[in-house]
């Protein structure tokens, strides 16, 4: 039997909030990149956490494979099967978060995944070592907030429940999403899965412009923001960008350790720099 989960709040947990204020402070755009955890290289994916941060990350978003993402896109739909066929699960990502932390204390980690495995892992020994790693917040897809009772344990344990809103959200429901978020709200720029569709900042700007006047916390916005015009385009209106399809489809392409490193910084530098002179 695993010990109960300690009431006592996670001593890293507000690094999530503590980098949004350094944000506000310094006038500057969250950069969020979101990867796979264990793609391309379970080997190396330490590596590639500290070169994300080395390209201009302010948070990462850390994938945890699922077998149906449900959400995601081809590309990333495909990373989790690459990932699971060599067999990674949330022992290995948690493993890879308290590795990470032994340089890199600051940075916060958030959890992006499906409720399915961490049921199956146990809510309570989930959260318990999901601080013991490092991790910060969770993101899980599937869990809608009438259900959210379910990761009561997480939230006693300091993990921060990052929730989901996007322009076919009810407006009474935007209200409740916007009470409960914790660390900051993730907003879908658009209907669909992740890198599907065409970006139009257009369409979105206002609606980014509301939900900020109603939520307590930051609001980051994601799906198909591919580049630095894009992303320098939603820095207009969101306090962080979310970036991932096209981060992982560039990973995938790595042919090494030090590719795989040198992809991710040169992916995310002009991407940080455009963030920066918006």
């Amino acid at each position: 039997m695993p010990n109960p989960v300690s009431p006592i709040p996670n001593p890293g947990s507000r690094r999530i909030d503590r980098r949004f204020a350094a944000l506000k402070a310094a006038s500057r755009t969250g950069l969020i990149p979101f990867v796979t955890a264990g793609d391309p290289s379970p080997e190396h994916m330490v590596t590639l956490m500290h070169a994300l941060v080395e390209g201009g990350a302010d948070l990462i978003e850390l994938g945890v494979p699922f077998s149906d993402p449900m959400a995601d896109g081809l590309v990333i739909q495909h990373a989790s099967e690459r990932a699971i066929a060599k067999g990674v699960g949330i022992g290995e990502v948690l493993g890879w978060v308290a590795a990470f932390r032994q340089r890199d204390a600051q940075t916060p980690i958030v959890l992006m995944g499906y409720l399915n495995p961490v049921e199956i892992h146990g809510y309570a020994r989930f959260a318990q070592e999901a601080v013991q790693a490092g991790v910060d917040g969770v993101l899980l897809v599937d869990c809608p907030l009438e259900e959210a009772a379910v990761l009561q344990p997480l939230r006693d344990a300091g993990l921060q429940q990052i929730l989901l809103a996007a322009p076919t959200t009810a407006p009474q429901r935007m209200v409740r999403l916007c009470e409960a978020a914790e660390g900051f709200l993730y907003y879908v720029s658009f209907a669909g899965i992740t890198g599907a569709g065409q970006l139009s900042t257009h369409d979105i700007a206002g609606r980014v412009a509301d939900v900020r006047a109603q939520a307590k916390v930051p609001v980051a916005v994601g799906f198909g923001i591919r580049d630095a015009q894009s992303a320098k385009e939603i820095a207009a209106f969101a306090d962080a960008v979310v970036i991932g399809s096209a981060l992982v489809a560039r990973l995938a392409e790595a042919t090494g350790p030090d590719d795989i490193a040198g992809r991710a910084k040169d992916f995310l530098q002009p991407i940080r720099a455009a963030l920066d002179a918006h």
